[in-house]
């Protein structure tokens, strides 16, 4: 990642300045034998192979276990880089960290893996031998090459799971504001499901395993970072809300920029991550020290998700006021 290179005046994407490496480098935490039985296992950022810090972690600690490992591809990750393997070599690998994870989490703790379309069958394969598989979620990133001999690939899976029966789900915590286009009404003249405001007419819905809100971090957005294949804060905010609940632990094996841990902190959950490269890690630390101070989740105010795009009524009011 080069933070020197020259970018546009109005591009907000986060970098690191060399005292930003010194500073975040001595908050990052490295497990050994000796050390692991006397570290506190509640927001940090791991810097090391996950093969290394995972067998040096206490047993069921984590409520929330979000994944978004390398998919099956070649993929450039700063100074290491993940090739494409076949299709069994993929759920080797998959299984090789999956089954050493399952011991770090409750009994009622509940999963979250991301994959792309290629690699999906594998995660699913290796995903439901140890979970409990409740959907896949499908979620539509709108950047994505155009192909003129094949379909635009602009979609990503989620598979969620739980460890048994017994798991929390907030259904109220995860709905879906959106614009009324054309208003029906009962019988009597009232509004069927939706409300006038004073920015327009609104329905509240239902979240589906079909997400269509997403954008993806880009150049404008204060979230938006170096790393190739971040996740959107306002993506893991689904997950994080629907499925843990205010001072529980969220954890994330293959943490990359932060996006999971910091998240978990702004909804007011614990935290820790692991990642291997060292200015991923630093990255993630210094979003997290930003959260203090900008807790807000693009595409989610006032208890709700809007749709993408689009400017929540606290967010115009913000506008209105910043003029």
């Amino acid at each position: 990642m080069n933070g020197d290179k020259k970018r546009a005046p109005n591009n907000r994407t986060l970098v690191l300045s060399a005292d930003d490496r010194r500073t975040y480098r001595q908050k990052l935490v490295q497990l050994t034998q000796d050390n692991a039985s006397h570290q506190t296992f509640q927001n940090i950022t791991i810097w090391q192979d996950a093969f290394a810090a995972l067998p040096l972690l206490p047993s069921k600690f984590v409520d929330l276990l979000v994944v978004d490992p390398p998919y099956n591809r070649f993929k450039v990750f700063n100074r290491s880089t993940f090739t494409h393997r076949s299709l069994e070599a993929y759920e080797t690998w998959l299984d090789s960290w999956m089954s050493e994870v399952i011991r770090l989490l409750k009994p009622n703790a509940s999963a979250y893996i991301c994959c792309d379309w290629q690699s999906s069958p594998a995660v699913y394969s290796v995903f439901s031998r140890y979970f409990i598989v409740r959907s896949r979620i499908t979620w539509e990133r709108e950047k994505g090459r155009g192909s003129k001999q094949n379909w635009k690939n602009a979609s990503e899976d989620i598979w969620f799971g739980t460890l048994s029966k017994e798991y929390w789900f907030d259904v109220e915590a995860v709905k879906l504001k959106r614009r009324v286009l054309a208003p029906y009404r009962d019988r009597n003249g009232n509004p069927k499901d939706w409300q006038t405001t004073d920015n327009g007419k609104f329905r509240i819905t239902h979240p589906s395993n079909l997400w269509t809100d997403i954008s993806i971090p880009f150049w404008s957005m204060p979230e938006n970072t170096d790393h190739p294949t971040q996740k959107p804060e306002k993506l893991i905010a689904k997950i994080v809300l629907a499925s843990s609940q205010p001072g529980d632990m969220v954890f994330d094996p293959f943490l990359g920029s932060g996006t999971t841990s910091v998240v978990a902190k702004k909804l007011s959950r614990c935290y820790v991550g692991i990642e291997m490269d060292e200015e991923y890690a630093c990255m993630a630390e210094k979003r997290l020290n930003l959260a203090d101070s900008q807790p807000e989740i693009q595409g989610y105010a006032g208890g709700y998700f809007w749709e993408r795009n689009s400017l929540s009524s606290q967010q115009q009011a913000r506008r209105q006021q910043g003029r």
